[in-house]
């Protein structure tokens, strides 16, 4: 029988039933979920129940329309919850990694979490739903640098669960429109070569950096709530030769955000 690491290493991904804690996936779909629900409550003065899924989301599309700013910071906000940073660094994902071949991870980017639907897009923009492309050219770090990626909500197809190529991690990097996150592959796929992967809460999915993929096709009502983690592995020899690139830039706003913001009276009465 194939270790864990052969089959990784000939399909290019493994799709691990009941791996997680689902508890803590849990936690940080629910910290996301409040996080909105106080800019839903700003903007649409709505109080929403975020243990009613379609009336959220129904709030959360409200938002998206009537505050598209607000939306897009808040979309960054969740990034930074303390619980998905707190599970990129659990010491499952950690002993994954390396059974899978990756003898000294560090994070290659920061964790992501991400919420798709076709009703969170403006002016026909299809980031919602990622064509074929290879992480690796946005992250371009070790040539084993491994994703993982989980849903928050049962993720059958209809919902968009990932859409993968066996064995396609050994190809070479195809070309691309550009490589950036929405950069997909011209070179020709076939469509009968994507296996369709589906998820329920606690499913996680491992792959190769290198293996095309694709968003499946959202055609509910409701969001895909996944999360995504990358890393890269501090021992693989062209990393070092390269002297570890970091293809990922974070920097703050040259400007202030909010102009005039904050008074010298506001920060007295803060701390008084």
């Amino acid at each position: 029988m194939a270790t864990l690491k052969e089959e990784f290493n000939q399909n290019g991904f493994l799709l691990l039933r009941n791996y997680l804690d689902k508890e803590a996936v849990a936690g940080i779909y629910r910290e996301a979920r409040e996080i909105f629900a106080v800019q839903i409550q700003r903007a649409t003065g709505r109080t929403v129940d975020i243990e009613d899924r379609d009336a959220f989301e129904n709030a959360m599309f409200d938002f998206f329309e009537k505050d598209f700013t607000a939306f897009v910071n808040t979309g960054k906000t969740v990034q930074h919850a303390i619980s998905l940073h707190r599970f990129a660094l659990d010491e499952k994902i950690i002993s994954l990694l390396k059974e899978v071949g990756i003898e000294k991870p560090v994070i290659g980017a920061r964790p992501a979490m991400q919420f798709n639907s076709r009703f969170l897009s403006k002016d026909g923009s299809k980031h919602w739903k990622l064509d074929a492309h290879q992480d690796w050219r946005t992250g371009q770090g070790s040539l084993d640098s491994t994703v993982i990626w989980f849903p928050m909500v049962d993720a059958a197809a209809e919902i968009g669960a990932l859409q993968v190529i066996p064995g396609s991690h050994t190809t070479g990097l195809l070309e691309s429109s550009t490589s950036g996150y929405q950069g997909g592959i011209t070179a020709a796929l076939r469509e009968d070569e994507f296996v369709q992967t589906e998820f329920q809460v606690g499913d996680v999915l491992i792959f190769s950096a290198f293996l095309v993929h694709q968003s499946g096709n959202n055609i509910t009502r409701n969001i895909r709530w996944s999360v995504q983690l990358r890393y890269n592995n501090l021992a693989e020899p062209t990393f070092i030769e390269r002297g570890y690139p970091m293809a990922y830039i974070y920097k703050p706003e040259s400007e202030l955000i909010t102009p005039g913001f904050p008074t010298a009276q506001q920060l007295r009465d803060l701390y008084a």
